[in-house]
């Protein structure tokens, strides 16, 4: 095992003498043992772009699918919210998203704070490469350090217009290593806060309650909002069939076929009215079904929503993903292809928000090499993400989260994929964190503003708690920097500001009957100033 992984196979599982022997599917996925998604070659069909498809029923059917008929809409206008689940306790602090002290991510740590997070000590924030790059680069609004591997993946795919419109926030804070029990996940709270698809409310790579690897907080379950899996085109296409009477009729005799079918079983219920007392939830509800029929022939006949259709996503001149990257049935294909069907329904409105699981992220023991490679494939489907965002003109906001983290000792890698970095040698969930990335098109006003009146204020705004000097989380900082719960309330609160509506984060956690734990001063722990007001503009 040990042998074929120095010959550069890093997607092998991971064994670890100091793990015990994987029996969970979640210690599969954070050792690699399982993919999260299989390979499946979707069909390449001419591309309709699913803003310009305008609702063509009658007028009157039209009027029903309201929310207060039917509920029948194109989603419900919130920022489209992805979040990235690295499961087995990456790296996130330090050699990836810059982390510093109590000043924000250019209050530079120690040497010795930067070596544990594996960065030696001529490669620390503060100084420059041989070519006179500064290590601590803030090209895409938030500091990343220059040879991050996160970064160097999502430069890989946004144009430089794209990476001019991002900017970002990074959360210190501890969650335990090598579990699936941390709490991380925030859709469900992202769903009450208005995020709403057309066809899913959420989605997720993996068939969990959270559809990612960590948990959800038990305080915002609720089974309706339970994720639907999605992990490759062929779930995006099933999830809207029109049967066979499109491919028979065209898409406009469809419509006016499921109208008449509408129409008369509508005369039906009638009938049946007259006769019986009939429960007005079912008569709406068997009214409304075959209104549904006609609205998805109308909505999505003749419309692929196959992610591998779409020339935005899949082409080899104008692509994020060239055909030979999204359909090669290697590791790289498939998490290009899981990132793909997400990112489709939910920046396209079909889902509210969305989960993309990567497991194999418990890389410590070996090779730095084996973290650089697959922190560059996060950072890629990070990048894709916010591409397809800045391709159809819509802000989107990443959240990214793992089970923990990892330390160095100091020993070097200098191989090719290694870098001249520090080998990751134990779990270490003292240099955890999260971060989140906000593209916003230059219609609504470009790169997120942060809050504050000053540079001093701003800063702290963008590293929302900090390090102390030897590399480690300062607990005391914020609520959420020893707690997973509120971290996710932190993101909860991010995603309402964005909005202008940071006023109802009180009231939404009043309505569930608990606190949300940060305190009275909330404005602290908001990065941006809002980019929309309630809904997105068209």
């Amino acid at each position: 095992m040990s042998t074929k992984r120095n010959k550069g196979n890093w997607d092998l599982p991971l064994l670890h003498a100091d793990h015990p022997r994987p029996v969970t599917r979640r210690q599969f996925l954070s050792q690699g043992f399982m993919t999260g998604a299989a390979y499946t070659v979707g069909g390449i069909a001419p591309l309709l772009n699913p803003r310009n498809a305008n609702a063509a029923l009658s007028p009157d059917l039209d009027a029903l699918r309201s929310p207060a008929e039917c509920n029948i809409t194109d989603g419900a206008g919130k920022i489209p919210f992805i979040c990235f689940d690295l499961a087995g306790g990456a790296n996130i602090a330090g050699s990836n998203v810059l982390v510093g002290g109590q000043g924000g991510q250019s209050d530079f740590l120690s040497t010795q704070g930067y070596e544990k997070m594996g960065l030696p000590g001529d490669m620390v924030p503060g100084l420059s490469d041989a070519n006179g790059n500064a290590f601590a680069n803030f090209d895409l609004g938030l500091g990343f350090h220059f040879d991050s591997a996160f970064r160097r993946g999502i430069l890989s795919r946004v144009s430089p217009t794209t990476a001019a419109n991002i900017n970002g926030a990074v959360i210190p804070a501890r969650s335990d290593n090598d579990t699936g029990n941390n709490p991380h996940n925030p859709m469900y709270g992202i769903a009450l806060a208005g995020a709403k698809g057309s066809i899913l409310t959420l989605s997720g790579s993996e068939n969990t309650d959270s559809g990612g690897n960590s948990m959800l907080p038990q305080a915002l379950y609720d089974p309706e909002l339970r994720p639907t899996k999605v992990d490759r085109p062929s779930d995006v296409v099933n999830l809207v069939d029109t049967g066979d009477l499109v491919g028979i009729l065209s898409k406009d005799d469809a419509t006016m076929v499921m109208e008449s079918i509408y129409r008369l079983s509508d005369s039906k219920v009638a009938e049946v009215e007259n006769l019986v007392n009939r429960d007005v939830d079912i008569d709406r509800a068997v009214r409304c079904s075959y209104l549904k029929a006609a609205h998805i022939a109308d909505r999505f006949g003749g419309t692929p929503i196959d992610p591998g259709a779409d020339a935005m996503i899949v082409d080899d001149a104008t692509g994020i993903f060239s055909s030979a990257e999204f359909f090669a049935g290697d590791r790289d294909g498939r998490e290009f292809q899981k990132t793909a069907s997400i990112m489709k329904l939910v920046m396209n409105g079909f889902a509210g928000a969305g989960c993309i699981e990567m497991g194999g992220y418990d890389y410590h023991g070996g090779a730095r090499a084996e973290g650089e490679v697959k922190d560059f494939r996060a950072g890629q489907c990070m990048g894709a993400c916010l591409e397809y965002a800045a391709l159809l003109d819509k802000p989107v906001m990443l959240y990214v989260f793992s089970d923990g983290s990892l330390s160095s000792n100091g020993a070097i890698d200098n191989s090719t994929d290694g870098r001249g970095k520090g080998e990751w040698t134990s779990d270490n969930s003292s240099t955890a964190g999260s971060f989140f990335l906000v593209y916003n098109p230059p219609r609504l006003g470009g790169r997120p503003v942060l809050r504050g009146g000053t540079l001093e204020e701003q800063m702290q705004h963008q590293q929302i708690g900090y390090m102390d000097a030897g590399g480690s989380v300062q607990r005391a900082a914020t609520p959420m920097a020893n707690n997973v719960n509120l971290l996710v309330n932190s993101v909860i609160l991010n995603y309402m500001a964005l909005h202008g509506e940071e006023g109802n984060f009180d009231g939404l956690y009043q309505s569930l009957g608990i606190s949300h734990g940060l305190g009275a001063n909330i404005d602290r722990y908001i990065a941006f100033q809002n980019i929309v007001t309630g809904t997105v503009p068209a």
